[in-house]
């Protein structure tokens, strides 16, 4: 982890690659004057305004709390999946993951807190107390690992896209059979406690863990966010104490340096900085949602790729979870060997090669309408981080089809766990109760109406970069904007026809 000690320069104009093969990055470059990446108006400082949510966060029990809470819900689903029904809508494993779980998640935590759940997350958490070598107090030894050096050329998500692409193209069975769940989630556990024996602090996290991938791309709209409050105090203060740790906390277990923190893709939201801070200059703050999209530091080509990897599973769940096509459904769930290779082969041909090929093709229109002109892969990486608060939106989309037809097992679940004929809570016997059909039309229309708007202005902001007037960043955006219409009235029809 590099520590800045000066302001970095600012970015050569000139079109340039930077980064390791598999990890593309482009220098933000062009000539609009105003700052993009920053919020237009001044966010709120939540410690300052909350004096009591500052002592909540500062103190060490506080994330273990979360942990513990959130591991005790993951170990009964793991039990739940080896032991109970094998009827998914009567098994704990099934309808708290896959229902309960990805409501908060889609539906609260990452449009509006961000990476929030990383920072509950059971599936580190054994890996890094065994590290710590303690749960609550700090212990001031150095971690235990190996200590490995993660790779250069893996400081990316290539590998967060391909787990999640593996994971997606066995969705319909993780997400159906409670046993198939529960060894998914044991695997994902086993695995980050070999990292983290190997590696310091949260390298699963970070470069490898499939679900933090997307929720890191998309808590880049969220409005909540952790930043310092003058960058100037950070650069003039050593040591580093949020890097190198002290008696009040660990430094950075995400490999940040928070001085220098912009995205909310490179924090957990753990606190342990604002824990170590000695000049008490690390805060959350509530801001405009989305305004760090158009001009992140570098634009990143497995970010981009992780944005159509999304979008084209937003587009597919809906047609294979809530179509009417039972063979679909069946190819999907392995109903057949040959079924499921056909199904796996489009499912990779669409996320993978036709959505970022049209793309490719509109970027190639897009930067031949630009000024200045810059090669077509890059315009292609940029305007694909337009994409983000379209895909976010999609998956609420589908998570509002998919949670409130489903929803209401919950209720009797969780009398009945093991779906064992128990009903600790007198709820057993609640029958399953969709939400309005209707309901759900108008809530699916709508988010994909906002994120449809949020798409246009982020990839209008992106192409002002290049244009200092009004209407040559229209004019440069609009093949991209007809993309994302596209893709908008595309789902409708799946959502409505």
């Amino acid at each position: 982890m590099t520590v800045p000690t000066q302001p970095s320069p600012a970015p050569d104009l000139a079109p340039s690659l930077r980064g390791v093969p598999l990890g593309l990055s482009f220098p933000l470059q062009g000539g609009d004057s105003q700052a993009w990446g920053e919020s237009r108006a001044r966010p709120i400082d939540l410690l300052a305004r909350f004096p009591v949510l500052k002592r909540m966060l500062k103190s060490r029990a506080f994330q273990p709390a979360l942990q513990w809470f959130a591991l005790a819900g993951f170990t009964l689903a793991v039990v739940a999946g080896l032991i109970g029904t094998p009827a998914g809508n009567r098994n704990f494993g099934i309808v708290f993951v896959w229902i309960v779980w990805w409501a908060a998640l889609m539906l609260m935590i990452v449009p509006f807190l961000g990476r929030a759940w990383c920072a509950a997350c059971p599936i580190p958490a054994p890996g890094e107390w065994l590290q710590r070598r303690g749960i609550i107090s700090r212990i001031p030894r150095r971690l235990r690992t190996l200590h490995y050096h993660w790779p250069r050329w893996l400081k990316n998500i290539w590998l967060q896209n391909a787990g999640f692409v593996l994971m997606a193209l066995f969705s319909a069975i993780i997400l159906t059979r409670p046993n198939i769940t529960a060894w998914a989630l044991l695997g994902l556990t086993a695995l980050g406690l070999a990292l983290s024996m190997m590696f310091d602090n949260r390298v699963f996290c970070r470069y490898v863990c499939p679900v933090g991938g997307f929720i890191g791309l998309y808590a880049t709209t969220a409005p909540l966010a952790l930043r310092v409050k003058d960058t100037d105090i950070c650069l003039m203060h050593t040591p580093k104490d949020c890097v190198t740790g002290n008696e009040y906390g660990y430094g950075c277990p995400w490999m940040t340096y928070p001085g220098g923190l912009t995205r909310n893709v490179d924090c957990g939201l753990c606190t342990e900085c604002l824990k170590t801070c000695p000049k008490d200059n690390i805060t959350l703050v509530w801001r405009a949602g989305g305004d760090e999209l158009p001009a992140p530091r570098e634009y990143r080509l497995d970010e981009a790729y992780k944005a159509f990897i999304m979008l084209g599973s937003a587009l597919i769940y809906p047609v294979v979870f809530l179509g009417p096509w039972g063979w679909l459904k069946n190819w999907a769930s392995i109903g057949s060997l040959t079924g499921w290779v056909l199904y796996a082969a489009a499912f990779l041909a669409i996320t993978l090669g036709v959505l970022p090929g049209v793309f490719w093709l509109v970027s190639a229109v897009s930067a031949a309408i630009a000024r200045p002109r810059l090669p077509t892969i890059q315009w292609f990486t940029r305007y694909a981080y337009a994409l983000t608060p379209l895909g976010l939106a999609a998956w609420v989309a589908f998570s509002f089809g998919f949670v409130l037809v489903n929803g209401s097992y919950a209720i009797s679940t969780l009398s009945d766990p093991l779906g064992w004929g128990w009903n600790l809570l007198g709820t057993a016997g609640v029958a399953w109760t969709p939400a309005d059909p209707m309901i759900i039309s108008v809530l699916q229309i709508g988010v994909l109406m906002i994120g449809l708007v949020s798409a246009l202005n982020t990839a209008y902001r992106i192409a002002r970069q290049s244009h200092e007037a009004n209407w040559p960043a229209i004019k440069a955006a609009l093949p991209i904007s007809v993309f994302m219409v596209a893709f908008v009235v595309i789902s409708l029809e799946m959502y409505l026809g």
